[in-house]
């Protein structure tokens, strides 16, 4: 039979878990496309 405690606990975490992934700020931001890096004369992975 499984504890109440270790339920309790790995839902708590997972909890834990996403309420930190939606406070992240860059959640709400996009990333700018790799090809308009490119035409603006930056270098790929600089």
């Amino acid at each position: 039979m499984i504890d109440n405690f270790s339920l309790g606990l790995t839902h708590f975490l997972m909890l834990l878990a996403v309420w930190r992934l939606l406070r992240r700020d860059d959640l709400d931001r996009e990333a700018e496309p790799a090809k308009a890096r490119v035409k603006r004369g930056r270098r790929p992975g600089a």
